[in-house]
């Protein structure tokens, strides 16, 4: 039976919040946010796993751009993530880095597959935890 990456297993977690969620995750999911964007980011890049497999259709530049998003909310929270994590090439201490690294334009959302069905997705996925969160 072939698994469907959309299709919520309550015992896995969302490998990516929807974007527009970012700024209202509790403490917990955002630091797992971006220790997740990290692992992707280094060694973890390419390693399919259903719930992230979309990601690696595209410039690992798109992750970069995501894992932005989450460092930025850290920032406004007060942690201070490692600033090695702002250049694009760096893949954390045990991957080498990118010579180079494809540079695509920021798109909204970042990934396509983000769309309103993912979102809810994500929101039921949290709700399952026992968070709620009602975006403005």
């Amino acid at each position: 039976m072939k698994h469907n990456p959309f299709e919520i297993c309550y015992d896995e977690i969302m490998r990516l919040w929807h974007e527009d969620l970012i700024q209202y995750l509790p403490r917990g999911q955002l630091l797992g946010q971006h220790r997740e964007c990290a692992a992707l980011r280094g060694g973890g890049w390419g390693k399919k796993h259903a719930t992230v497999n979309y990601v690696f259709s595209y410039s690992p530049y798109k992750l970069f751009l995501y894992h932005l998003l989450v460092m930025k909310e850290m920032k406004n929270r007060g942690y201070q993530p490692d600033e090695k994590w702002y250049d694009e090439r760096y893949r954390g201490k045990n991957t080498p880095s990118y010579d180079t690294i494809k540079k695509v334009p920021l798109t909204r959302p970042i990934y396509p597959e983000h769309d309103e069905g993912y979102y809810q997705e994500c929101l039921d996925n949290l709700k399952h935890k026992g968070i709620f969160i009602s975006p403005d």
